[in-house]
C-alpha cells in the first residue's frame, strides 16, 4: 500500500529530475515551442516541492491536489495547466483514503490522463504528453512500474518522427518531424520517478 510519505517522495524526485534535465527540456522545446519547457516545469516542480514541504497532506490524494494546484498557479504556457490537471484528478480521484493501492494509484492515474485528453483535444499519435503517458498507464494497469517508465521512455521517443497535430508545434506542420517532443519527454521523468520512488520502497 502507498502513503502520503510515497506521494510526497515522487513529487520530490520527479521535482529532482526536471532540475538534472530542464536544460535538455528547453534545448527540446527551442526549434518547436517557446524555449521555456524546462524553465517553467523547474519552477513550478521547485514550488511544488517547497510547498510540500512546509504543508505535508496526510493522504495520498491531498499531496496530488495540491501539487496540482501549485503547478497551475506557477507555470506559465500549456504546461502548468495540463500537469495540474493531470495531478489535481489523480489525486481527487484517489479521494480521502489514507494509503492506496497500486491498482488504485493505476485507475487513478488514468482517469486524470483522460483529463489531460480532454482539456488538451489531443490523442496519442499528435505528439503531445500524452504519446508518453498513455502507454505508462496502461502499463502500470499491471501493477509493473518498471514496465511503466519503459513504456514512457520509448514513447517519448517515438514521437521524434511525428507530426505535431496539436499544441504550439502543430503551427510548425512538417517542420515539427524530427523532434522529439518535449511534453512527452518531461512526462516519461515524471513516470520515471514514480518508478524510482516505487524502487525505494520495495
Amino acid at each position: 500500500m502507498l502513503d502520503a510519505d510515497f506521494f510526497r517522495r515522487w513529487m520530490a524526485a520527479t521535482a529532482a529530475a526536471v532540475d538534472r534535465e530542464s536544460a535538455r527540456l528547453t534545448e527540446l522545446d527551442s526549434p518547436i515551442g517557446d524555449a521555456d519547457h524546462g524553465s517553467n516545469l523547474q519552477r513550478g516542480f521547485t514550488a511544488v516541492r517547497a510547498t510540500l514541504d512546509k504543508d505535508a497532506p496526510d493522504t495520498p490524494g491531498a499531496v496530488l491536489t495540491l501539487a496540482g494546484r501549485q503547478l497551475i498557479s506557477t507555470v506559465g504556457g500549456a504546461s502548468g495547466p495540463l500537469y495540474g490537471t493531470l495531478l489535481r484528478r489523480t489525486g481527487k480521484t484517489l479521494g480521502d483514503a489514507a494509503q492506496v493501492s497500486e491498482a488504485e494509484l493505476a485507475q487513478a492515474l488514468r482517469v486524470g490522463v483522460d483529463a489531460v485528453a480532454a482539456l488538451g483535444g489531443a490523442a496519442p499519435g499528435d505528439k503531445t504528453m500524452l504519446d508518453a503517458l498513455v502507454p505508462a498507464v496502461e502499463a502500470l494497469d499491471g501493477g509493473d512500474f518498471a514496465a511503466a517508465r519503459s513504456a514512457a521512455e520509448h514513447g517519448a521517443e517515438a514521437t521524434t518522427p511525428l507530426q505535431a497535430r496539436k499544441g504550439r508545434a502543430s503551427y510548425l506542420g512538417e517542420r515539427s518531424i524530427g523532434h522529439q517532443d518535449p511534453g512527452a519527454t518531461s512526462s516519461a521523468l515524471l513516470i520515471a520517478a514514480l518508478a524510482e520512488t516505487a524502487g525505494e520502497a520495495s
